[in-house]
């Protein structure tokens, strides 16, 4: 299994071939998101992110304990961000590099 910060370079490494942006943006970018997932593990987060169609998207979301609403065996994917939203009662995602800031 690979450790933690590994993954976390890998996830930055792939956004700056999709963004073109400086590494140092993109790993920011990548701890921000390895920090959102690890606290909705425990508890419900506010956060902010940019849409696919470039609006702003405030998000109430977590992932702890929703095991049992999974229904799939999905893999893992580095270019975004699986969450449970707890307003609309639903999973959604959005692309890592669109996160904007954790409340």
């Amino acid at each position: 299994m690979k450790n933690f910060r590994s993954k976390v370079f890998k996830q930055a490494y792939e956004m700056v071939a999709s963004t073109g942006k400086s590494f140092q943006v993109c790993l920011a970018k990548a701890w921000a998101i390895y920090r959102l997932s690890k606290r909705m593990k425990n508890e419900i987060v506010t956060f902010a992110y940019e849409k696919a169609d470039g609006t702003l998207r405030k998000a109430k979301g977590t992932l702890k304990d929703i095991q049992n609403l999974i229904k799939g065996t999905g893999t893992e994917n580095n270019k975004a961000m699986r969450y449970f939203d707890v307003e609309a009662n639903s999973f959604r995602s959005f692309k890592v590099e669109n996160l904007i800031t954790v409340y």
